[in-house]
């Protein structure tokens, strides 16, 4: 997915991703493109357009020891509410995927996640903690859908990477975990501990 300028801040979930990695304290472009997985050029351009919009502020620090300076970035109140209403926006649909589920309704869940509207916020949602990596592939996996890139790398960042959690069935049923293959002799080694100075 290209970078698109012109797409509303209200309707761009990856603008949403760099405003909240700004607001979880991450100050330089370096750090927020990590963080959330988008090119660094792409970020530079949606920071561009927060800071256009007064969700964001930027400012140029300058260093005490080599006398140069370097960009930081701060959120604004207005980009914390407007965060933080989207936010709760979408923990309302998360609970309401959460009951169908439950219910086992995969109407309801096939029908959201066919949305194009709705599927684009799901990577926001997976880096924001709103739904959790394990919760969203179970749902794909019971409709028999794929990720698309965007969303495999938020699994990845969040270390779903696409593999079973720790006692997990998988779907041939074997449900082996790490924990309990018997791989845990090492043949008589104590490699210590922190308590054993």
């Amino acid at each position: 997915m290209d970078y698109d300028s012109s797409n509303a801040t209200s309707n761009n979930p990856r603008h949403f991703i760099v405003l909240d990695a700004i607001a979880r304290g991450m100050k330089s472009v370096d750090k927020i493109a990590k963080a959330a997985r988008l090119p660094r050029e792409e970020v530079e351009l949606i920071i561009n357009d927060l800071s256009m919009q007064r969700l964001i502020i930027k400012e140029m620090k300058k260093r005490r020891f080599f006398g140069t300076s370097k960009l930081e970035i701060n959120v604004t109140d207005t980009g914390l509410k407007m965060l933080n209403s989207k936010k709760q926006e979408l923990n309302q649909q998360a609970e309401q995927l959460r009951q169908w589920k439950r219910s086992g309704d995969t109407t309801q869940l096939q029908s959201y996640m066919n949305s194009d509207n709705n599927r684009s916020w799901v990577p926001f949602m997976l880096f924001a903690g709103i739904m959790d990596i394990l919760f969203f592939t179970s749902i794909m996996s019971m409709m028999g859908m794929t990720l698309n890139p965007m969303e495999s790398q938020m699994a990845a960042a969040s270390g779903g990477g696409g593999t079973d959690g720790a006692g997990e069935t998988d779907s041939s049923g074997a449900g082996a975990s790490e924990a309990d293959t018997g791989g845990g002799d090492f043949g008589g080694f104590d490699g210590g501990g922190f308590g054993d100075f």
